[in-house]
């Protein structure tokens, strides 16, 4: 369920702002990136409606609009395809490092100590130099799904296999993984997802990329940190955990009574709530119709009915506190009929969200002060030294 609303922990000293845990409600910075009406349950990419880009767009055009502002003439975006399709190859030094990772290591973790490693062969800390940040950009996004599906195989035992220059973007990510030509179908819906998880205002991750950033270290840190901040449990891979859940009711005649247990048991319901929404999230509102295309195409999951009943009937006992399906609701549904091993979730998110942390990266350079927000001290005070011989568990406490 929602995140109780925070509220200051007291009252604020003359002159100073009131504690906000978790600085929620904050003004943290200024975008022109992402725009979040919680309210109406509305989504915008650089003032362009979500729904628009997920139905007329592709994710490399998307994220060209995310990170220079306007979408890309035809010219455009075709030399920005062909800079990704031919960055996409990593060094293989890096596959020799990943292949000293331990296999049962997570992904995530596997991503982020690459996506860094990226820094020692490309950092020339030229944040002032236009066309290493075009080149930065490029690679990052070549890289991070090709070193994803590398890892993937090799925790299998086996070598990556080599991405192909003919397939877009998303279509060569599942070859790279699955070693088979995608279903164009398949690869549509995929790259419609990465639209929909690439960019998502200052949360988490994206707030650990700008700060990183404000120090003005070089973009692979930047990726790195973010990734690293992404993988913790309260804010990537939660569509793992409703998957688990939907297997846990088993049935949909069994959502009401699993509903109204968690409920009295304060227990969190996975896919549910969302701190900016009040309204179901328009992410979930389009990933349940890619869940259904694919559903009619390749057959059914019946865990989706078992999600489609909790839904109504979380409407009813949670939808009067305003806490609807969030993106998580769904998209493992997608994934998983996709093909997509549970534990690479969280690593697709990131392969979608590198768009929008390079497009705060590139907007905090544009104004960069660096991060330094001021605490509230709550220790002790006014404490004498004692030498460690007159020291006692009396006088230690």
């Amino acid at each position: 369920m929602a995140d109780p609303q925070s509220t200051a922990t007291g009252p604020a000293a003359p002159g100073t702002v009131p504690f906000r845990p978790g600085l929620e409600g904050v003004p943290a910075t200024q975008s022109a990136i992402c725009d979040i009406d919680g309210l109406r349950g509305c989504l915008s990419y650089r003032g362009y409606p979500l729904e628009d880009l997920a139905a007329h767009s592709s994710f490399l055009e998307t994220t060209y609009l995310l990170i220079w502002g306007e979408l890309p003439t035809p010219d455009q975006l075709r030399h920005f395809e062909h800079e990704v399709q031919m960055h996409r190859r990593v060094s293989f030094r890096v596959r020799d490092m990943m292949k000293c990772f331990p296999s049962g290591g997570h992904p995530m973790d596997a991503l982020q100590s690459s996506a860094a490693s990226l820094g020692l062969f490309y950092s020339r800390r030229a944040i002032d130099d236009p066309q290493y940040i075009y080149g930065a950009v490029v690679r990052l996004l070549a890289k991070i799904p090709t070193m994803v599906a590398a890892f993937q195989l090799i925790r299998k035992g086996q070598d990556p296999i080599q991405p192909r220059d003919d397939l877009a973007y998303s279509a060569n990510f599942l070859y790279m993984l699955t070693e088979r030509e995608p279903d164009p179908l398949a690869a549509h819906i995929l790259d419609v997802c990465l639209i929909l998880h690439a960019e998502h205002s200052l949360n988490a991750s994206t707030f650990s990329a700008r700060v990183t950033a404000s120090t003005l270290t070089d973009p692979y840190a930047v990726v790195a940190s973010a990734v690293g901040t992404l993988a913790g449990p309260l804010h990537g891979g939660a569509n793992e955990d409703v998957l688990s859940m939907l297997e846990a009711i088993g049935t949909p005649d069994r959502a009401e009574a699993f509903l109204d247990e968690a409920i009295a048991q304060k227990r969190k319901v996975m896919g549910f709530g969302h701190r900016e929404y009040k309204v179901k999230d328009p992410r979930a509102v389009i990933l349940q119709g890619l869940a259904e295309r694919l559903f009619d195409e390749f057959g059914a999951d019946e865990m989706y009915d078992v999600a489609r009943r909790l839904e109504e009937v979380a409407a009813v006992r949670l939808g009067p506190k305003g806490i609807y399906p969030n993106v998580d609701f769904y998209s493992g549904l997608v994934y998983r009929k996709l093909g997509i091993p549970r534990d690479l979730f969280t690593p697709l998110f990131a392969i979608a969200r590198v768009a929008g942390w390079l497009a705060h990266w590139r907007e905090q350079l544009g104004a960069n002060r660096i991060y330094r927000p001021t605490q509230i001290y709550t220790g002790r005070s006014g404490r004498h030294w004692r030498p460690l011989h007159d020291r006692s568990a009396a006088a230690a406490t």
